[in-house]
């Protein structure tokens, strides 16, 4: 790898991301991405869900001069804005939707595997659909992640897929060919019957169009929550759900849905959409931290386990700070969560006291007052 990359990626940092250990700023899949793209001076680079900026900023260092990137995760766009003004290379990227502006005449993608291959799907279909013929698809990952239906998802939309040699635990799948006539299908939006909703999901959204056993148990025990509220926050709010069904159920209530995941906010506006419930506001939100303190009385959330591959608290005690920083004193965080997490302790020190409302053999539905 170039010096000028080296010294770029040694300055980057995860902030402001949660930190754990084995959780790093680069990975080894970063480096091997950038070592097999090639020549990246005068190369339209798209850039993919690059996690704090290694890809972005390693391909600005190499050379090229027309990036733009889509990252989910709005703490990986802070954490890729604060890696530039570091580095020095704030404003050689842009930033767009995942649509096919964002792919229009690309000629290299660079892209970290997602963990659905719906995700992967969304991705193939735009790339394949509005990037150059000859454009070179990039996607890399942690070897034990990968798996052969990737590269059937690629297949369907580009006629060359071939895998490099692993290093370090990581490969990269190499895509080119753009098969004619592939045209973007997200969202996609499927009735659920039990719940006389239509649920709408881009490829990169939890659980996509199914709706959870975790989200049903919290769902059932919704009508004994907060009777008097008037403000109510779906908080990581997935496809909007929970959200959907606090607003049919309770019209007089203002709901605002939140999420930091640009997929999860287009999908929960879809389903919501679907349902004519536009009144709700939806937001792409990191931790509601654009709301204001002490101003809601129902707060809901299925918070994430997973950071990555990482089994960890940590996503799940910040939404729950967040909860209690926004909730009014006496409101009510309803949560659900699986039955092996040390969750209820993390609820009684950072919200409340805290009882169970419902549980299962897999999940138990918490109810933490706010002090």
């Amino acid at each position: 790898m170039p010096e000028a990359v080296e010294e770029v990626l040694a300055q980057l940092r995860r902030e402001p991301d949660v930190e754990a250990p084995d959780l790093v700023a680069v990975d080894a899949t970063d480096r091997l991405l950038l070592d097999t793209a090639e020549r990246l001076p005068g190369q339209r680079v798209v850039v993919v869900d690059d996690t704090h900026g290694a890809l972005t900023l390693g391909a600005v260092a190499a050379g090229a001069t027309d990036v733009r990137v889509h990252q989910d995760l709005l703490v990986g766009e802070q954490a890729l804005a604060r890696n530039a003004a570091r580095t020095g290379l704030a404003g050689s990227y842009r930033h767009g939707d995942l649509d096919t502006a964002l792919f229009d005449g690309a000629t290299l993608v660079l892209a970290k595997a997602p963990r659905a291959l719906d995700a992967l799907r969304e991705l193939t279909e735009l790339a394949a659909a509005a990037a150059d013929p000859g454009v070179t698809v990039l996607v890399g990952g942690r070897v034990k992640h990968m798996t052969l239906g990737m590269n059937d998802v690629l297949g369907a939309g580009f006629t060359e897929v071939s895998a490099t040699l692993a290093r370090q635990k990581s490969r990269v799948l190499v895509a080119r060919g753009p098969r004619p006539g592939v045209r973007p299908t997200f969202p996609r939006c499927r009735h659920d019957t039990a719940l006389g909703l239509d649920v709408c999901a881009h490829g990169a959204a939890f659980a996509g169009t199914r709706v959870d056993e975790g989200t049903r148990l919290l769902l059932a025990a919704l009508p004994a929550a907060a009777p008097g509220a008037r403000t109510a926050l779906d908080l990581g709010c997935g496809t909007g759900v929970l959200a959907a069904a606090l607003a049919r159920a309770r019209p007089d209530v203002h709901v605002t849905a939140t999420d930091q995941s640009a997929a999860a906010v287009a999908s929960a506006r879809a389903t919501l959409r679907r349902a004519g419930l536009d009144r709700v506001a939806v937001l792409r939100d990191d931790g509601a931290a654009s709301l204001p303190d002490g101003g809601l009385d129902l707060v809901v959330c299925n918070p994430p386990f997973h950071l990555g591959a990482a089994v960890v608290t940590a996503a799940a005690d910040r939404l729950f700070s967040a909860a209690a920083r926004v909730l009014r004193p006496g409101g009510e965080l309803w949560a659900v969560w699986n039955n092996r997490l040390p969750h209820r302790a993390a609820l009684r020190r950072l919200v409340g006291p805290t009882r169970a409302a419902a549980h299962d053999r897999r999940y138990t539905v918490s109810v933490s007052t706010r002090r």
